[in-house]
């Protein structure tokens, strides 16, 4: 399997916009999707899959480019496109079959990461399935997708099950921590950024951004906040002993110190 770690904040971009492809590149997003998907109408498909080919290997960031599902006119000539790009990763939208990913590798004919985009009841049904194909090195939820499937309301409540279910089912298959849906409100950096902190409370590695200005609330929301930081520090200290012992009346054992490990390695990162 091919080594992948969950960008903290992707962004996307239509693939049919070539002109933002450099201002999404300076845009301290950790990797850009370059759509081919649902940014682009049905007429401009070919023009955008052109300009992703002649641009994406000008990207210092990293790249994933998210190909049209399964099934639709242009999925096979999105594979052809993204074979001749090195170095990129794949985003599947609608990932519903382990089937369509095999088809999907098969005509690469090379290996390449693969982000699964569960979209659908389906989707999430077969997620074992789909996390056990080799390529597939993350999942990413499309919320708002998935919603519509349901025909449920677009809120944390009710998405509670699916994302509980897409965190601990990447974990149990041993796949990178998982890239939770959008915030469609750009208008709110404070909805994004509580929104992110609630991703990572719940184990999500990352969340995606459609637009530049989402970015550093995303990335707030999952950096530690400075008392977070403070208590796995003392919580290090404490155990050096290799005892256990008390913090401010908090019995520290092992899974409470790999906890507050876990949180100086995300404050390192993010």
């Amino acid at each position: 399997m091919v080594s992948f770690v969950t960008p903290v904040v992707p962004l996307f971009v239509p693939g049919s916009r070539p002109e933002r492809f450099d201002k999404a590149d300076s845009s301290g997003a950790d990797a850009v999707i370059l759509d081919l998907e649902d940014a682009v109408a049905p007429g401009d498909k070919d023009r955008a899959r052109e300009a992703v080919l002649a641009n994406a290997a000008t990207l210092k960031s990293a790249v994933v480019v998210r190909i049209n599902a399964a099934g639709t006119p242009w999925h096979e000539a999105d594979i052809d496109a993204v074979r001749r790009l090195d170095g990129v990763s794949v985003m599947l939208p609608k990932a519903e079959h382990p089937e369509d990913i095999a088809d999907m590798a098969r005509h690469m004919a090379r290996s390449v990461s693969v982000i699964a985009l569960v979209e659908s009841a389906v989707g999430l049904a077969n997620l074992p399935d789909i996390l056990a194909m080799p390529n597939v090195v993350a999942v990413a939820f499309g919320s708002v997708d998935f919603s519509l499937d349901l025909g449920c309301a677009h809120d944390r409540l009710t998405l509670l099950a699916a994302c509980n279910e897409i965190v601990w089912r990447s974990r149990a298959a041993g796949r990178a921590a998982p890239i939770d849906g959008v915030t469609t409100d750009l208008n709110s950096p404070e909805i994004t950024e509580d929104d992110a902190r609630h991703a990572m409370k719940m184990g999500f590695g990352g969340k995606m951004a459609i637009h530049p200005r989402q970015i550093e609330p995303i990335r707030n929301g999952f950096r530690p906040s400075d008392s977070d930081i403070a208590w796995a520090r003392d919580i290090i200290g404490a155990a050096s002993s290799g005892e256990v012992s008390l913090v401010k009346g908090e019995m520290v054992d092992r899974p409470v110190v790999e906890r507050a490990r876990q949180v100086l390695r995300r404050a390192a990162l993010v």
